[in-house]
């Protein structure tokens, strides 16, 4: 989706855009915080660390190393003693990829405003890293790969991270983070937020008001699920104990819950607010609830799950445009739609043309 995007992007406004050049806000949780710091994260040349186009290589490259798969017949056990034990991921990898990839960029340094969400567990709330926020809570001005290794650290598959932080003043925030997820598995909401609060914070310097939603336009991106098919019944889980809610039949029917229940409500929050308003084509929701098979897992890293993966994003992105049944809580084709490639070629020329009335706004000396 979004290569397909930049690619857009770049027949109208040449080689060089980036995804980063467009957007005000760049928000992901797990591995969507992961995909919107690559976007915004500088390079040596004050330009976007990846191309869009580069992202889905880099996970095909380190994903077998991030989640080593064990091939033995007693896979299941070892698996099984590993979420009863400790996290089935050490993360080193993870980590290590991270801290070469990132460097010692902090998020201040981000070519546009990134909004990540964590959450800490000693004291049991969330901790967003807003660009918005650095100013007036610098402590929050953290290395992004340390935001990246938070945000990305899941309940049982991957250690809590923990780290130090001190700003200029001296002053030295700690924290202790895992998976966004926990908060906001589905971010869009959050960075919402973000930006309401900031119009809210300096009304004057903005001709927007801050419950004006209608002049938002958001792309959100899902990871899939499978809703087509019961996956748990009440009958089976009421026998349940901690073991059966943290692993069963190779998944953590504890995180599919709370992972699926918290993006479906911001989802069904979106769509509510955006259609009242009568913006619906402003908020565009591309996701897939028909996966099949093991393109549900979320770490099922071999060449041909992850190849599988590609033809899923493929196949998506010449699919239909959806939207929530608010009824059902299912994805429907909207009528005249059209499909999400035709959908984000609209949304390509929207923000090309956005980009380029804002630059005619800019003093002569700051273009």
């Amino acid at each position: 989706m979004l290569a397909y995007l930049e690619s857009k992007l770049q027949e109208l406004d040449g080689e060089g855009a980036r995804i980063a050049d467009y957007f005000d806000v760049i928000s992901g949780t797990s591995t969507g915080g992961l995909v919107a710091t690559m976007l915004a994260a500088p390079n040596e040349n004050k330009r976007p660390l990846f191309a869009a186009k580069e992202i889905v290589q880099f996970y095909l490259e380190n994903s077998p190393k991030i989640f080593p798969q064990n091939r033995s017949v007693f896979a299941w056990v070892v698996k099984l003693w590993k979420v009863l034990t400790g996290p089935q991921y050490d993360g080193k990898y993870l980590r290590k990829a991270i801290r070469k990839m990132l460097g010692s960029s902090k998020l201040h340094d981000s070519l546009t405003n990134l909004v990540i969400p964590t959450f800490d567990i000693k004291k049991l709330q969330p901790v967003i890293f807003s660009s918005y926020q650095v100013e007036t809570l610098p402590t929050l001005d953290a290395k992004l790969s340390d935001i990246c290794i938070s945000t990305a650290a899941p309940p049982t598959f991957f250690p809590v991270h923990y780290f130090k932080n001190q700003d200029s003043q001296g002053n030295v925030r700690e924290f202790n983070l895992i998976d966004g997820g926990i908060a906001a598995n589905n971010p869009t909401l959050v960075a919402i937020t973000e930006v309401t609060k900031q119009i809210m914070k300096n009304p004057g310097g903005c001709s927007m008001k801050p419950m004006e939603y209608g002049r938002f336009l958001v792309i959100s991106l899902g990871t899939g699920s499978n809703k087509t098919e019961e996956k748990y019944n009440a009958k089976t889980a009421s026998k349940w104990g901690v073991i059966s809610w943290l692993y069963h039949k190779g998944s953590s029917p504890l995180i599919s819950c709370y992972s699926d229940a918290i993006s479906d409500m911001v989802d069904y929050h979106n769509c509510v607010v955006f259609k009242a308003l009568e913006s619906e084509d402003n908020y565009l929701r591309i996701d897939d609830d028909k996966l099949q098979g093991d393109t549900v897992s979320a770490d099922l890293a071999t060449e041909e799950n992850l190849n599988n993966l590609v033809k899923v994003g493929e196949n998506l992105l010449k699919g239909p445009v959806t939207r929530k049944n608010l009824d059902t809580g299912r994805y429907e084709p909207v009528e005249n739609g059209g499909t999400n490639e035709e959908a984000l070629q609209r949304v390509a020329k929207l923000l090309s043309e956005e980009r380029k009335y804002r630059l005619r706004l800019l003093p002569r000396n700051a273009a």
